[in-house]
């Protein structure tokens, strides 16, 4: 198991919510919720802003898959946001795991915990965060693999490479 604090993030189209695991990877806790606004992306400059004062080691984006694993719309968005967000944090890296249920998990923890409907929706984001990030820990903690799939991004077209100053051999 690797060291170093992750940050787990929960997409949504109105906020995205924010979990941070300790500095040993046991335990996920809430973090914040960020509020997107059509036109605004200082959510993504939010997320960078948190890495580099929490020292984060890698990011783990929530991708959200119907019961049967398929993906719709929702993990279009979530695989969109989580290569911006690789973009504005590099190096550090990006990974994508699956959340399926988690906001579900969410809302029955705070249900439980006593949290009444009207006040979970500001915490219920953060609250499925946590449930991402644990779930991601507990799975690399078990297999000793790191969770899901990296964020790989796509070499910039105008950059180095064949046809841009670097000769082929």
């Amino acid at each position: 198991m690797r060291s170093g604090v992750r940050l787990g993030v929960d997409v949504g189209s109105v906020r995205v919510g924010l979990s941070r695991s300790d500095v040993s990877g046991l335990l996920a806790t809430p973090l914040e919720t960020v509020q997107r606004v059509d036109g605004d992306d200082s959510h993504y400059g939010r997320i960078a802003q948190i890495v580099t004062e929490l020292a984060v080691c890698e990011v783990i984006v929530g991708l959200p898959r119907s019961l049967s694993g398929a993906e719709g719309a929702a993990a279009g968005l979530a695989r969109a946001y989580s290569v911006e967000v690789a973009r504005r944090v590099a190096p550090v890296p990006v990974r994508l795991v699956d959340e399926r249920l988690s906001t579900v998990t969410a809302h029955q923890q705070l249900r439980q915990a006593g949290v009444k409907g009207r006040k979970r929706r500001p915490v219920v984001d953060q609250a499925a965060a946590v449930v991402i990030l644990q779930s991601a820990l507990d799975s690399e903690r078990a297999s000793g693999r790191p969770p899901g799939t990296p964020v790989v991004l796509e070499a910039d077209p105008d950059g180095p490479g064949p046809g841009h100053g670097e000769a082929l051999t």
